[in-house]
């Protein structure tokens, strides 16, 4: 007999699954959040208890570390700690996308240096790619390295750096130059004790407690053996990467917008004007209705692609039909949240205030609004209009 699936397709194992971790995450992080977005500050040790459900490189091979997760259960994880908190989401994506990296093109001693201590929590990571200059187009990344001897030496700027500000390494996306290789993109594993860069704060008005930063390279120096796979490979790397992080963020944003609505739903039923509650009146629940629309759209697209995904698919379309529709989905119900909450929806003590913030941010990484519209235009008609 077919397993017995709920409403959204789960099995009763990721239902399970999905309620535990729910219930962690409001018992064990939710305390949190004020004070670390506050202080601007990332509460790493949340990451301990979340490995416990496989947070920390959970897709990964079992002989890898990690746990074979498949993509949709994957994708309801997303979901909860987008619910949750987005910084934890952006963060929980950022690890990763480098342990998947690692794991793909690392050899032995980079695994064992880098990517197990990384999935116990004992390091904690960024990836800088985009620079002052670059943004969505990666094939322009004007970074440096320069290989001399057994060494490469960098020269150049990186903006927007998720988790810069607290990690102790992280890869880095240069043009490369050596013997073999013309300026080709390249990754690099670049540790902030053996190779002194210049690290600045970069505060921004969503994720907050993220630690993005700026980093400047003058002549900085690092092993040829922290190359990671091969010299001028660099592009395919990070774009295979991509399909991985535009599945994060759009289920992300289905949590966040879940939030605002549930957060909204209770308002409506327990705030009262004019002697009734204001989930009575119409118009509060045109809002109600719409959010849940789109919110509920939002989910099946990324389940979506997750199954796309599974099946080994190139999943561009998917990916990004579901990044794109679900952040713009999610502020949209973040807005809307907002107004069912009047003054209270911008008191900061509030999580719609920060909800609101956070989801507008999601239409940017992992490929703008724009791009991913070129993306899903290029991959339905043939043709890009990118070249």
């Amino acid at each position: 007999m077919a397993e017995a699936l709920d409403v959204d397709g789960l099995t009763p194992e990721q239902v399970l699954m999905r309620d535990n971790i729910r219930r962690y995450l409001r018992q064990q992080v939710t305390p949190l959040i004020q004070a670390a977005e506050a202080d601007r500050q990332f509460p790493y040790q949340a990451l301990d208890g979340l490995a416990d459900f496989g947070y920390l490189g959970g897709c990964l091979p079992e002989s890898a570390g990690g746990l074979g997760l498949d993509f949709p259960t994957w994708a309801v994880m997303m979901e909860e700690v987008g619910y949750c908190w987005l910084s934890l989401r952006v963060m929980v994506n950022t690890l990763n996308i480098i342990a998947g990296l690692v794991n793909a093109y690392g050899s032995e001693e980079q695994k064992e240096r880098f990517m197990r201590p990384l999935l116990a929590n004992r390091r904690r990571a960024f990836v800088s790619i985009s620079e002052p200059d670059v943004g969505s187009n990666v094939a322009e990344i004007k970074t440096r390295a320069d290989k001399r001897g057994d060494r490469y030496v960098l020269n150049g700027s990186k903006l927007w750096i998720t988790g810069g500000m607290f990690a102790d390494f992280g890869i880095v996306v240069a043009r490369t130059f050596s013997e073999t290789c013309d300026g080709g993109l390249s990754l690099f594993l670049v540790e902030k004790a053996h190779t002194p860069f210049d690290c600045r704060p970069v505060e921004t008005m969503f994720v907050r407690s993220t630690g993005t930063a700026a980093f400047g390279f003058e002549n900085a120096e690092i092993p040829a053996a922290n190359l990671l796979g091969c010299e001028g490979e660099g592009l395919k790397q990070i774009l295979i990467g991509l399909n991985f992080g535009r599945l994060n963020v759009a289920m992300g944003a289905v949590g966040a917008a879940q939030c605002a609505l549930d957060l909204s739903t209770q308002y409506a039923l327990d705030r009262r004007q004019f002697g009734r509650p204001i989930g009575a009146f119409q118009l509060v629940q045109k809002h109600i209705v719409d959010m849940t629309m789109k919110t509920q759209a939002a989910r099946v697209l990324g389940y979506r692609a997750a199954r796309a995904m599974q099946t080994g698919q190139p999943a561009r379309l998917e990916t990004s039909v579901a990044k794109l529709y679900a952040t713009e989905a999610a502020h949209e119900v973040a807005n809307l949240a907002l107004q069912v909450h009047g003054g209270m929806g911008y008191a900061t003590e509030y999580p719609i205030e920060r909800i609101f913030r956070d989801t507008r941010g999601g239409m940017i990484p992992e490929g703008t609004t724009e791009i991913q519209t070129l993306i899903i235009g290029r991959e339905i008609l043939g043709l890009s209009a990118l070249t």
